[in-house]
């Protein structure tokens, strides 16, 4: 199971319609939804200044939260939809949905990597490149991993390791289809012959297409 799912308070919200979402907007709050999960949609508001330092840190939609309203059983939600002003970009309105046990969602897992002294690439002077210290991960919402584990263990200098070398957690798939790369080990730089860069290069293709899923994929 995850470490920890990080909370998310709110209020509930009295009244719907634009009236009432233009007062929460005045009080410092951001004007909400929260549906599914075979119950009533209820009405909810954020306080604007802890949702708009979320969507700053990235990935909003692609994090579970538990979220607190008070009256209310604690939820899980995940968020479907944020409708911002057109012209300050700044968040109106906020939609999330309520997740069953059995729910299956995308989430963001942390790669961990080990064993680093076991590997002769790395003993001999050769760089762990790092290119997706995170990968996102279709996930049951009741059993979702802290971390995906990549033993380094005799790796040597020019080694790659990709999606399809890690023993993912059961129950967990990669949202991408292709075999991508995880990490390297590259040479140290004052042996790198022009092949060592040609993998370097390599490297960075890579570096720039996890960028462009994730701007793709990903707008918070």
């Amino acid at each position: 199971m995850a470490g920890e799912i990080p909370d998310l308070n709110a209020q509930e919200r009295t009244g719907t319609g634009k009236g009432a979402a233009r007062q929460a907007r005045r009080a410092g709050m951001v004007p909400g939804i929260v549906f599914g999960g075979e119950k009533d949609p209820l009405p909810i508001q954020v306080p604007f200044n802890d949702l708009f330092k979320r969507l700053k840190a990235g990935r909003f939609k692609a994090t579970l939260f538990n979220l607190k309203v008070d009256g209310h059983e604690d939820v899980r939600v995940i968020c479907r939809d944020v409708q911002r002003d057109v012209v300050k970009d700044l968040p109106t309105h906020v939609d999330f949905m309520r997740l069953r046990r059995t729910s299956k969602v995308a989430l963001y897992i942390p790669v961990e990597f080990t064993n680093e002294a076991a590997s002769p690439g790395i003993k001999k002077g050769g760089v762990l490149t790092v290119v997706r210290p995170e990968v996102e991960l279709v996930v049951t919402a009741s059993d979702i991993p802290e971390k995906i584990v990549v033993d380094l263990t005799g790796l040597e200098v020019g080694d790659v390791v990709t999606i399809s070398d890690v023993t993912l957690p059961a129950g967990t798939k990669p949202t991408i289809d292709r075999d991508f790369t995880i990490c390297n080990i590259s040479a140290p730089s004052s042996l790198r012959s022009a092949g060592d860069e040609d993998e370097d290069e390599a490297a960075d293709v890579e570096a720039t297409e996890v960028e462009t899923e994730e701007a793709e994929g990903t707008e918070e």
